[in-house]
């Protein structure tokens, strides 16, 4: 019979802690590299930027002038808002589309493991992303 140490028991149950609501949520992704909405930019440059911070929500404004993207990221549950609509095309696991975004659109999703962007199209286009924490 093997004897497992106290401590040994309470270092698997803070693992078994950790990783449990991370399957549960898909909040938390080892094996995810990608960087953030925030930390994503295009060739160098920042697109979003943090217009609220706190315990309970993020909300950042994306700019997406003509011809400029969103490199490859991922993004956690999040709310997300058109305030100014463009073309796109996207790129995600399902293939390459193009898309009509209109001014005003909402959308909601519990996650995106991985896409990039880049507006095709002839106007500025600028999003709301609200993330809850």
């Amino acid at each position: 019979m093997i004897k497992f140490s106290k401590k040994y028991a309470v270092y698997k149950l803070a693992k078994l802690a950790f990783i449990v609501p991370c399957l549960l949520l898909f909040s938390c992704h080892p094996k995810n590299k990608l960087p953030d909405p925030l930390e994503a930019g295009w060739q160098n440059e920042k697109v979003c930027k943090v217009l609220v911070e706190n315990e309970k929500v993020r909300t950042l404004k994306c700019t997406f002038p003509p011809g400029v993207g969103h490199e490859k990221h991922f993004h956690a549950a999040h709310f997300g808002y058109t305030i100014t609509g463009s073309k796109f095309r996207i790129t995600d696991n399902t293939g390459t589309r193009e898309v009509n975004v209109p001014t005003g659109y909402d959308f909601y999703n519990k996650r995106i493991e991985w896409h990039y962007v880049l507006n095709i199209g002839d106007t500025t286009a600028e999003f709301l992303i609200i993330e809850p924490k």
